[in-house]
């Protein structure tokens, strides 16, 4: 990561439930569900650890300056183990003789490849813009038992990137949080009755797990203190801390080699999204994808949680009232909408190119404006470069 100053970590421990609501849109009534959306976006982190810096002069104009710059959030435990998302094109292999063996003790980890490399994938008709990412061949005994836990350690992502496959299950981790149910009841006033219209919602909120905090890089030097961090602004304790060894091992992967041209060799030619990003299916439209399109023509494959296109876009309902005569009318009408969470690419997508990479080296609108600047500067779209 590239700082204007020198970047500093801090450790955020959640002192209570943390609330980050989905962004559908959503109404109180009845069986209204309004889900959580965890981890926070960096966006969310960098504004609550903003509100810890000294209050600027009130003759200074009032114009947000965009001079700091942001990492994270990413996970650490009670041993101080950085971890991150794993990358999505991971796949567990078990080994059994009747392949009946358990999903929870496989014993070694594959990569999807692209189905183009491989003879047995023939017959595959690619509906896709790009060749779809397919197992490779496994011995007889061995199948695929599940993708390995969500959170990979620092340690284990550096061999991952230097193209070892010799992973084990201690080098991953299940989600340390767990989701807590806030329901939330508006009664008739003197009845026992609850208001029909917006008497009853649930929120689902998150508690970490006693020992884990996130862990931020931010380009301004804080003291200890307690930061407001959500929807509700629970409270977070913000603790400076060390660099993590593990980050400075990994500072080698966030340029790709062949800074200098766009040929890529036979090893270096794959990438791995290391914070959330935002991907133009069409330039300077705001709509959004898996990958640019500019990307289309030298990717190999790439490998994602969530559709190839058309992220961000949703069908919203809006209710209208109109008044005909002495009547009021209400109707209902269908409005299309962009869901800005919903659009950005997950942490962990994999990428991997042909026999070129691209010019842009961040996943990041190309549009030329403050929010644009704002995404570079915390680090949105941030890729590690590794080999295969």
């Amino acid at each position: 990561m590239k700082c204007k100053l020198k970047c500093k970590w801090y450790q955020l421990t959640p002192l209570d439930v943390l609330l980050f609501r989905e962004p559908k849109p959503f109404t109180p009534g009845e069986a209204s569900w309004a889900k959580g959306f965890f981890p926070p976006p960096p966006s969310t982190v960098f504004q609550a650890l903003r509100t810890a810096l000294p209050i600027s002069d009130s003759n200074e104009p009032k114009s947000p300056k965009r001079d700091l710059n942001f990492l994270g959030p990413f996970l650490m435990d009670s041993s101080q183990t950085l971890w991150l998302p794993t990358p999505k094109d991971l796949l567990a292999v078990g080994e059994s003789e009747n392949h009946k063996g358990s999903a929870k003790t496989w014993r070694s980890i594959t990569r999807l490849v692209s189905s183009d490399s491989l003879e047995i994938w023939e017959h595959l008709e690619n509906s896709q813009s790009v060749s779809a990412m397919v197992p490779p061949p496994l011995t007889s005994n061995e199948f695929i038992c599940r993708r390995p836990q969500p959170w990979i350690k620092a340690t284990a992502l550096y061999k991952y990137l230097q193209g070892e496959n010799s992973l084990k299950p201690h080098d991953f981790e299940d989600n340390p949080w767990k989701e807590q149910l806030l329901p939330h009841i508006e009664m008739q006033k003197g009845t026992r009755q609850v208001k029909v219209e917006s008497g009853y919602f649930t929120e689902v909120a998150t508690r970490m797990q006693s020992g884990w905090h996130f862990v931020v890089a931010f380009s301004a030097e804080l003291e200890k203190t307690i930061v407001r961090l959500g929807g509700e602004g629970h409270h977070t304790m913000l603790t400076p801390i060390d660099t993590p060894s593990e980050w400075e091992s990994l500072k080698e992967f966030t340029s790709d080699k062949q800074s200098n041209s766009q040929e890529a060799d036979t090893e270096n030619r794959f990438a791995y999204l290391l914070t959330p990003g935002l991907a133009e299916v069409k330039t300077g439209k705001p709509i959004y994808g898996v990958y640019p399109q500019s990307w289309q023509e030298i990717l190999a494959g790439c490998v994602s949680d969530r559709p190839l296109m058309w992220g961000g876009i949703s069908s919203i309902q809006r209710k209208k009232l109109t008044e005909t005569g002495n009547t009021a009318v209400q109707e209902e009408k269908s409005e299309f909408s962009l869901l800005p969470q919903r659009a950005f690419v997950p942490p962990g997508t994999v990428y991997l190119f042909k026999n070129k990479l691209p010019i842009k080296k961040q996943l990041i609108p190309t549009v030329e404006s403050p929010w644009a600047t704002t995404f570079k500067m915390l680090n949105y779209g941030k890729l590690l470069w590794g080999k295969r």
